[in-house]
């Protein structure tokens, strides 16, 4: 590990170089597989069917794919992850190429491409944790949010223009990302974990060992609750944007242009995030983020796919300062032979109700009105921002000294 600023730090660089390529690729499909549907089928509740699945593997394997990001080696379970998605992205890119792939067959692959991303998520932090000094910590995980970002800027217009040209070409480019982020691990030289003893505890001890450290932190824990919850807001809004734009005429490319504007003002948002770090409390931050929510509500007065887009933009904005501080925070003070259970715990709990967010979108566009639907998750909005502000542990948190220097 390398105490120079993290643009010289070359495990670092490396290892967002690579994922940076891989999350591209992704990008570029989470947009192809509901245009594929809508082309093929026309229903946007098979749609959200698929994104459904995709996500899926989140809340059936985070915990099985901790348990192994602390068991085995990290750099190996990360290539293995690549290996398995550009497999089943690949092949069925040639079933799109020889116009051979069914429903079914696009349902499975989004779900092996949801496990191998849940088994390549397992081994990150402690592969950032690895070559990152504790006191950049929060830097890194602003750099992680800007660099999602970035390819949420690009991923989804150039998924849209591809598909245009043919539809089997975002899944050639996923596959292609997978080939590179393998490429990128391999070059790295920290290893991804610190000397650990065998652990001869059950399989249920050592969950509970993870599970059990995360909940006793109040703070943790309280954040792995409240914004799981909001990653069904946010999912299923932006599934809505990608239904209600192409109900509204517009074309792939200009759906992707649309999604493509939240991924911008993340962008930005990792920008601002040390400027906001300095300037606000971390309560404030986090509560902030949740009333942003709320502006989905302005699709109420005016159902207009261009409206729900502007609408999206504030939460956006202020994702990466409360990215940086939380999950910041937390990388730091979990020991490394529990970071992977630890994280997927967080993972299971916040992420559980992720998969509904886009199968209730498309299950309520084919039963409902558009305003109907985004009034649904503006009340869950609500709910969430009165739960933060609420919440006696969002009242005691860490100040930003703290997540700095945690051990």
């Amino acid at each position: 590990m390398t105490s120079a600023p993290l643009h010289r730090n070359r495990d670092f660089v490396l290892l967002q170089a690579g994922q940076l390529l891989s999350s591209a690729g992704s990008q570029t499909t989470a947009i192809a597989y509901p245009l594929l549907v809508l082309a093929t089928t026309g229903s946007a509740a098979k749609a959200g069917a698929v994104a459904f699945a995709q996500t899926l593997p989140t809340a059936l394997f985070a915990l099985a794919a901790g348990i192994a990001a602390d068991r085995w080696n990290r750099r190996w379970l990360m290539i293995g992850a690549d290996a398995l998605r550009l497999t089943a992205v690949g092949a069925l890119a040639v079933a799109l190429l020889l116009d051979r792939a069914p429903y079914a067959a696009i349902v499975a692959v989004a779900f092996v491409e949801g496990i191998g991303a849940v088994v390549f998520s397992a081994s990150v932090p402690g592969a950032l944790r690895a070559v990152v000094p504790r006191s950049r910590l929060p830097g890194a995980v602003a750099a992680q949010t800007g660099r999602d970002a970035a390819v949420r800027v690009a991923g989804p217009a150039v998924g849209g223009a591809l598909f245009s040209l043919g539809r089997a070409l975002p899944f050639v480019a996923d596959a292609a990302s997978y080939v590179c982020s393998s490429i990128s691990l391999l070059a790295m030289r920290t290893p991804f974990q610190e000397e650990r003893a065998a652990d001869a505890g059950s399989l249920r001890a050592r969950l509970a060992e993870g599970m059990g450290f995360l909940w006793s932190n109040p703070f943790l824990r309280t954040c792995a609750l409240l914004f799981g919850v909001a990653n069904f807001v946010g999912p299923g809004l932006l599934f809505a944007l990608v239904v209600i734009g192409t109900r509204q005429g517009l074309s792939s490319g200009g759906v992707g242009v649309l999604v493509a504007m939240f991924g911008a003002c993340v962008l930005l948002g990792s920008f601002l995030s040390p400027l906001v770090r300095r300037a606000l409390p971390v309560r404030t931050i986090l509560v902030l983020e949740l009333w942003t929510s709320l502006g989905c509500a302005a699709f109420l007065l005016r159902p207009d796919a261009y409206v729900l887009a502007v609408s999206l933009l504030p939460t956006a904005l202020a994702i990466p300062s409360t990215d940086s501080v939380v999950h910041g925070y937390r990388i730091a003070i979990t020991p490394d032979r529990l970071l992977g259970r630890a994280e997927s715990a967080r993972r299971t709990i916040s992420l559980l109700i992720a998969p509904l967010g886009p199968l209730a979108a498309g299950a309520l566009l084919g039963a409902v009105s558009s305003r109907a639907t985004v009034a649904v998750f503006a009340a869950f909005a609500l709910a969430l921002a009165l739960w933060g502000t609420l919440s006696p542990s969002l009242r005691h948190v860490p100040a930003l000294d703290d997540v700095a220097t945690a051990a």
